[in-house]
């Protein structure tokens, strides 16, 4: 051994001489660098990675990337990726600038310590810096931000939500390592981590504007009127209301009311506008809800489009077949096309807020039923069927239903005796409605399989859909244009036209299955904010809470659930 040689040092013209060539260059590297791993003490990289914790990061606790980290370093011996010498290298400048700006992502720029790397950068440069802890953070920093910002922040099945992501989420240690920083355009790379959709780049623009109009905004409230304002009518808070107008672009800039004491018909139009795109009856009257909706800050229509954006980013990055998606506050549905372009727009009414809440999930249609029977759910025969039956033994007479055994046999559609009403009560029978045009389920419903027993389905009580608020069913999706949504999901299936299906609904066959020969996605969402083409932006009442749970488990910050 020479004088002052490492007796546990790999050589690589050891090696070379050793194995020739008879080892390729790859496998010759990977052999030196875990020869250098085992010879070198824990680096002090290493050493933080291990701990799972870093003190100087606002989001100490990393332990939830710990295994990212690890498999990110130990390739390359626990070097640092973001150094160059002394100084952040270019890569890692292009991400701090990214943390800065993730505001316009909808994302919190102080999870990923956008305050804090002007400070880090400057103590590169002194004798006290920390290069290992800069770089380590700056690699937490990095996987969370590509995360957030592809997959969202919090897992909707945090909310018990049907909707899976698992299937989106990255290689973090590959992606950073081998997409990142070897990208030559990092924020070309990242915009195409983000959801493909042109509605969520258009939600990243209304946020944008609405940000502005929030620092441009004095919060000043309306007073709310004791009883509606009509056109014509004295309104203290005529002032206020023509600037807010004016400012949301309900009213063109040069709109002034003729009397600032006077709620005119000018006024009156940039309301009706406004009510139009807040979910209100578009009355142009100046009722306690408008009154409410027009005081809301627009530091809270914010906080809408951000998370709207974290649940565009809970859907897939691309569709297997063109879906049909059905947004609950703000009771429609919508399918689109191959180009992800709305093609079909309807009305829907969804289940009611306080007791029976349309689930959010995705399955795939796989049929449809057309003159179908409505198989009353056990809840509802226990607490509407059988105390109806109490009060009327001929209630099943009445409303076209039949007794059945739980195997479909039917048992009676007359009067009900104490023996099945005993048994009813018992659970051993069950209950359906006849096909006809007075089913609960009207004429068609379309199947999505879920352990919900949520589908969509026509109704004999079309009026509910001139309603503005539509919570009224007890949890299945009731459809405005049934035959077009019907012909839309068997556009595929050879011969089932719209006047087919329409010939079925009225004068087939009753309960005819249809499979589809394409099976179509079917997306239960939830979204308050939805950006439209014409640069509109519509905000929706959270009916079932879940924005104020969001924005809870948001708060919380890392390590996010």
């Amino acid at each position: 051994m020479r004088k002052g040689s490492n007796p546990n040092q790999c050589s690589r013209e050891r090696l070379a001489r050793v194995f020739g060539n008879m080892v390729p260059r790859q496998i010759l590297i990977a052999i030196l660098l875990s020869c250098f791993a085992i010879a070198q003490p824990p680096s002090r990289i290493q050493s933080i990675v291990t701990a799972g914790s870093l003190d100087s990061m606002r989001w100490r606790n990393f332990s939830d990337y710990r295994v990212w980290l690890q498999k990110f370093y130990e390739p390359v011996g626990y070097a640092p990726a973001w150094l160059q010498g002394n100084a952040p290298s270019s890569q890692a400048l292009v991400m701090i600038e990214r943390f800065r700006d993730a505001a316009q992502n909808g994302l919190e720029p102080e999870d990923y310590d956008a305050s804090r790397w002007n400070d880090r950068v400057q103590g590169l440069k002194g004798a006290g810096g920390d290069p290992s802890a800069f770089d380590v953070a700056l690699s937490v920093c990095t996987m969370r931000y590509v995360s957030d910002l592809h997959i969202g922040r919090i897992n909707p099945k945090h909310f018990n939500f049907g909707l899976d992501i698992d299937h989106k989420k990255y290689d973090l240690a590959h992606f950073v390592r081998e997409r990142l920083l070897t990208a030559k355009d990092i924020p070309a790379l990242l915009d195409t981590i983000e959801p493909p959709f042109p509605g969520y780049r258009r939600t990243e623009q209304a946020l944008d504007r609405y940000v502005q109009l929030a620092c441009q905004d004095n919060g000043e409230k309306l007073p709310v009127p004791a009883k509606a304002i009509d056109p014509g009518q004295q309104y203290a808070g005529v002032p206020r209301l023509s600037r807010l107008l004016r400012l949301i672009g309900d009213l063109p800039p040069d709109a002034n009311p003729s009397d600032p004491q006077i709620y005119d018909a000018t006024l009156a139009e940039g309301v009706k506008r406004f009510q139009r795109r807040h979910g209100l009856d578009e009355d142009g009257r100046l009722g306690a809800a408008t009154v409410n909706q027009l005081n809301v800050p627009l530091s809270e229509r914010v906080r809408q489009l951000q998370l709207t954006l974290e649940r565009w980013r809970w859907l897939p990055s691309e569709f297997a077949a063109p879906p049909i998606i059905v947004n609950v506050p703000d009771f429609h549905l919508r399918a689109l096309d191959d180009k992800n372009t709305v093609t079909l727009d309807m009305r829907v009414v969804v289940g009611k807020a306080l007791r029976t809440q349309t689930p959010v999930f995705s399955r795939d249609m796989t049929f449809v039923v057309l003159r179908p029977y409505w198989n009353v759910p056990p809840s509802i025969l226990r607490g509407e069927i059988v105390p109806a039956i109490k009060r009327d033994r001929s209630y099943i007479a009445k409303k076209n239903y039949e007794v059945t055994t739980i195997d479909g046999k039917v048992v009676t559609s007359g009067a009900i005796s104490d023996e099945v009403l005993a048994q009813l009560q018992a659970g051993e029978l069950a209950v359906r409605q006849k096909p006809g045009s007075n089913n609960a389920l009207g004429l068609v419903k379309l199947i999505f399989p879920n352990e919900h027993n949520v589908y969509l389905h026509s109704t004999p009580s079309p009026q509910l859909f001139a309603r503005t608020r539509r919570d009224f069913s007890h949890g299945c999706i009731r459809v405005e244009k049934p035959a077009e949504l019907a012909a839309w999901v068997l556009r595929n299936n050879p011969g089932w036209t719209l006047d087919r299906v329409q010939q079925g609904m009225k004068e087939g066959s009753d309960n005819v299955t249809v499979g589809l020969t394409q099976r179509v996605p079917v997306f239960i969402v939830y979204a308050t904010a939805l950006a439209y083409e014409n640069n509109e932006v519509h905000f929706y009442h959270d009916i079932y809470g879940h924005d104020a749970k969001l924005a809870q488990a948001l708060a919380k910050g890392y390590p996010y659930p």
